[in-house]
């Protein structure tokens, strides 16, 4: 007992003039000291400790009760489970927003649709949306997503609708240079390739630059973005560039797509356009572009090319 007393006097008296003396103290210094000196001895001891610490975590995790494993099991998988519906219908709106937007901007008379197939081959490049002539659409119709357009009705059903693809061989779109009004069509190739076809070599075409649908035909409202011209070359005394034009939008970039039902006044070639497009045609020896555009739409009813 008498010990322990002693032990506490003393301890008393070395806070007490370890409080008094400030920072630069002889206590002060001894404890400067001794820290120094037990710090790597510290450390050591936290590493020696570390592998029975985490050997008792897991022996205490192994003696949990069962129920509670269970229980935690079970809410992780939930947790995981609504973070994934969340990030899926976060992406959804994102996409129905950007629907949302190209029509605002274009003004579009249009119905959302979803595309539920594909067939991407060697002979067609089409998809199948989950709505028909239910639902008012009819074979000619443009389909959109949100960059722009990605093909036409072909064949409908009460309930679907299947969509030729505007890069299948088939198929034609009247279609302009944006920046200089120079006009052809748009036409898939075998490879799945675009090409714009048809625009004299005299007019001012550039790599870069957008295609945009031309409103010939009365099908595709004026204006629409196609593509951008990824090469342009001519053969040596040929009539027409040759030009290779990248898609701006695919199928399968998106989920959900816009079918433009009818046009506006505003969104149809003006008489302008027509007349300027018949007169380049005919000083060029062939058919104008608004005859393409007709035929093309003429002969979707039998599943060939159209506009």
């Amino acid at each position: 007992m008498r010990p322990f007393v002693i032990c506490c006097l003393v301890s008393l008296l070395l806070l007490t003039f370890y409080v008094r003396e400030g920072e630069a103290g002889v206590i002060h210094s001894i404890r400067s000291g001794v820290n120094t000196v037990a710090t790597p001895v510290r450390m050591v001891g936290a590493v020696v400790a570390t592998p029975f610490n985490a050997i008792g975590n897991v022996f205490t995790n192994l003696s949990a009760p069962q129920e509670t494993l269970s229980e935690l099991k079970k809410q992780n998988e939930e947790l995981t489970s609504e973070l994934a519906q969340l990030t899926e219908a976060e992406k959804t709106a994102e996409r129905l927003e950007s629907l949302l937007g190209l029509q605002s901007t274009y003004n579009l008379q249009s119905t959302a649709a979803r595309i539920i197939g594909t067939t991407g081959d060697a002979w067609s490049q089409t998809v199948t949306i989950d709505k028909g002539s239910a639902n008012g659409f009819e074979i000619g119709m443009p389909v959109c997503n949100s960059g722009g357009v990605i093909g036409q009705i072909i064949e409908v059903s009460a309930a679907t609708s299947t969509v030729r693809l505007i890069n299948d061989e088939n198929s034609g779109v009247s279609a302009m240079v944006q920046s200089t009004r120079a006009q052809g069509i748009l036409q898939g190739q075998p490879d799945g390739t675009l090409m714009l076809s048809y625009v004299p070599a005299d007019a001012d075409v550039k790599v870069g630059d957008v295609i945009i649908t031309s409103g010939l035909g009365g099908r595709f409202p004026k204006g629409l973005p196609l593509g951008t011209v990824s090469s342009v070359s001519r053969a040596a005394n040929a009539t027409y560039y040759t030009i290779v034009v990248r898609a701006i939008s695919t199928a399968e970039s998106n989920e959900e797509v816009l079918i433009i039902t009818s046009l506006t006044d505003e969104q149809a070639a003006s008489s302008e356009d027509v007349a300027a497009a018949n007169t380049a045609a005919q000083g060029n020896g062939v058919a104008s572009t608004q005859d393409a555009s007709a035929d093309s739409a003429d002969a979707s009813a039998d599943g060939s090319t159209k506009e």
